[in-house]
């Protein structure tokens, strides 16, 4: 079955919006603690999800077991994953950040296979070994004695923890998706993330620590909680429901482009060779995973 055009268009300008995050949030978390940034990115996320889904779907009437469904997409790919991410960022390039997470088709594919009994070609765990080897040299820098050194800091940890998170949530999302659809269920998942990010952001006294935020500040704020969030978010959940989360997890393959890119222009960042390497190996793993041979 072929990806339908508008499903392309939309994947791609989540590819490009979640580049874009890794730039945003270097920005807001040099500026704002990273559970102030998220509490306030998804604050201004379930705002404007939650002023659409009134209009095109009324009052959400969820059953308990929606709720818990929605709460465990907040605890995994908002709570979670934004702790991961905003305090990987302040030790990480944004550029860098990225590549590592080009790594999720891979273990979106791998976990598909173990877990879900998904099929599994020789070509397809090629490619997830393949992805997982240029991963190594993106964290390592090109050294993989680094990993037995103990160099390997907390900022390469805390990203690749992201990789996990969000293939959780992705998996969730597919559960989710077949009683609620992809905006009610995005829209709770940002308001179940949000009021734990805020809690937590409440309890570390960041919340209202604000008074170092800029212009610039607030535009990543409100780029990450919009485009970075409502928009991407819904249509990489309309994607799952209509494609599967392999097939949609393989355009995140495009977020390093865009992140390395984003970052070089608006940042100034300039990675290692062996960095850019990994990051050409792992997308051809993950070309290979989803690669399908045109028929005879």
């Amino acid at each position: 079955m072929s990806i339908p055009a508008r499903t392309w268009g939309q994947l791609i300008a989540v590819a490009f919006f979640w580049g874009g995050t890794w730039v945003a949030g270097r920005i807001a978390v040099s500026e704002v603690s990273p559970l102030a940034t998220a509490s306030w990115r998804f604050l201004l996320a379930a705002v404007l999800l939650g002023a659409i889904l009134l209009r095109t779907e009324g009052v959400p009437q969820w059953a308990a077991q929606d709720w818990l469904g929605v709460s465990a997409l907040g605890l995994s790919g908002i709570f979670l994953y934004n702790a991961c991410f905003l305090y990987g960022l302040k030790f990480i390039e944004a550029g860098r950040g990225a590549l590592v997470v080009a790594l999720t088709p891979a273990v979106i594919a791998l976990a598909d296979w173990l877990i879900f009994k998904a099929a599994m070609t020789a070509r397809k765990l090629t490619g997830v070994l393949t992805a997982m080897v240029g991963c190594l040299l993106v964290v390592t820098r090109g050294d993989i004695h680094l990993l037995t050194s103990g160099a390997v800091g907390i900022g390469e940890v805390l990203i690749l923890g992201c990789v996990v998170l969000w293939s959780a949530y992705t998996f969730i999302g597919r559960r989710v998706n077949r009683t609620l659809s992809p905006l009610a269920a995005t829209f709770g998942a940002s308001l179940t993330g949000w009021a734990m990010l805020t809690v937590a952001a409440l309890l570390d006294g960041s919340l209202f620590a604000l008074d170092r935020l800029s212009v610039a500040g607030i535009t990543s704020i409100a780029f990450l909680g919009v485009l970075g969030t409502a928009l991407s978010f819904t249509w990489y959940a309309a994607a799952v429901r209509d494609i599967g989360p392999t097939r949609a997890g393989m355009f995140i393959n495009l977020v390093p482009v865009f992140g390395v890119l984003l970052g070089a222009l608006l940042l100034g960042e300039r990675l290692a060779a062996a960095t850019y390497l990994g990051g050409a190996v792992v997308i051809a793993g993950v070309l290979t995973i989803n690669w399908t041979p045109r028929p005879a």
